[in-house]
């Protein structure tokens, strides 16, 4: 593994291309394409405070922090909507590790300094004592009714006719059904059965792992909001769910927030394509 391997990524580094990431995730764009530069302007060799992405096209591929970033700047979100898989993948690992390496300078056990290794993707101790990236397992749920009808929420924060799944992060000691259930349960007070697993996506926000699954319950059920994240939530059909979906995406075009729990007159809104939220419905949808 190239990673783990001092001397070859000392070979790449001369004609290695590097990603410059500042702090809110932003990188520089051209013409709609990332901006890189080459790595050897940052240093002569591979940089501590630099993250080993890969190899495309016999080019090393680095990342690093650049607080002073500036130009034409975008984000993973804001890119949604037309980036291909391999730029989504890029930056996602990026993040995910500059993120993780914001926090990580000390030893979470005995508070000693650590230094990165292995290409950004460890931290070691003096002692030799290492650490890796860390991620935050989530689980994120599409409750339908077992027929034509699927429950989609919105929180407080968001535009008031935009909707998606309900999600939450897994406890300790706890198996993903069990979080599934729970947080169902906690969020809109749903029991939930026949849980089915459907598939993940890294979400580095800051570093979360997002497990996508779907589940059944009686829509007959009263809608409770305990937690207080949840600011409403509707069956929508699968008729009106269609018609968002080929509406596009999401905007952030809104009227003001509702703090009521009555449906509004205005198009349904739905997550954006880069989400796994929305994959998962648009199978959904997709169901005859």
């Amino acid at each position: 593994m190239v990673r783990a391997d001092p001397h070859a990524l000392k070979e790449g580094w001369d004609e290695a291309k590097l990603l410059r990431v500042n702090r809110r995730g932003q990188v520089r764009v051209e013409d709609g394409e990332l901006v890189l530069d080459a790595a050897i302007e940052l240093s002569a060799e591979p940089s501590p405070v630099a993250v080993f992405l890969g190899v495309e096209a016999g080019s090393h591929l680095w990342a690093v922090r650049d607080s002073e970033l500036s130009g034409s700047l975008t984000d993973l979100r804001a890119m949604a909507s037309g980036i291909d898989d391999f730029t989504a993948s890029l930056l996602s690992t990026a993040n995910a590790l500059l993120n993780w390496h914001d926090k990580a300078y000390f030893n979470g056990a005995d508070g000693t300094l650590t230094v990165s290794s292995k290409g950004g993707w460890s931290r070691v101790t003096e002692s030799g004592y290492e650490e890796f990236p860390r991620i935050d397992p989530a689980v994120i749920c599409l409750i339908h009714d077992g027929g034509d009808r699927v429950l989609l929420a919105r929180q407080h924060s968001w535009p008031t006719t935009l909707f998606s799944l309900l999600a939450g992060f897994v406890e300790a000691g706890e198996s993903l059904e069990r979080c599934v259930e729970r947080e169902m349960l906690e969020e809109v007070g749903l029991a939930v059965r026949d849980i089915s697993y459907l598939g993940s996506q890294p979400w580095p926000f800051p570093r979360s792992l997002m497990l996508g699954f779907a589940a059944v319950a009686d829509p007959e059920q009263p809608l409770v909001f305990s937690d207080g994240e949840i600011a409403e939530a509707h069956w929508f059909t699968r008729d009106e769910v269609r018609d968002a979906l080929a509406a596009g995406d999401w905007s952030a075009k809104s009227d003001n927030k509702r703090s009521d729990n009555k449906r509004s007159d205005k198009p349904l809104l739905l997550p954006g394509s880069i989400s796994i939220a929305r994959t998962i419905v648009e199978s959904w949808a997709a169901i005859d």
